[in-house]
């Protein structure tokens, strides 16, 4: 796999994709609702270019690109640009379907505190899988 550092066009491609999440889980009411007892801040994207979150009953209020200094959040999600342009195919491929198993096979970091992210595991697979297919990979 190419270095994520030194492939430009997968990082802008990710980072297009990760800032019209808010606008996609709009057009989603049925994940609203699904999220809708979650109010956190978080930090999702990739080591080079990740995005504060503020999620309060499911709906995303804030989104800053960062990450920023002093900035806090419960918890990150970070994965290799590569990874998250795989995890958007159509059809991803074995291993490169689930968030999980991104971090399993190492293409993606969690760090912080787990309990938001675990307790609302399947809204968090489903929002990171709203630009599935619509990103060219």
């Amino acid at each position: 796999m190419p270095d994520p550092v030194s492939d430009p066009p997968a990082l802008d491609a990710v980072t297009a994709a990760l800032s019209r999440l808010p606008a996609l889980l709009e057009a989603d009411p049925a994940l609203v609702a699904r999220g809708r007892f979650l109010t956190t801040q978080c930090l999702i994207g990739c080591p080079e270019a990740a995005f504060h979150l503020d999620i309060i009953e499911g709906r995303i209020i804030a989104m800053e690109p960062g990450p920023l200094l002093m900035r806090s959040f419960a918890f990150s999600y970070r994965a290799r640009p590569e990874a998250l342009l795989e995890y958007w195919r159509p059809m991803p491929r074995p291993g490169w379907h689930d968030l999980l198993a991104l971090t399993k096979r190492g293409a993606a970091q969690l760090e912080g505190e787990m309990h938001p992210f675990v307790a609302h595991l399947q809204y968090f697979k489903d929002l990171l899988a709203l630009p599935r297919g619509s990103v060219a990979p």
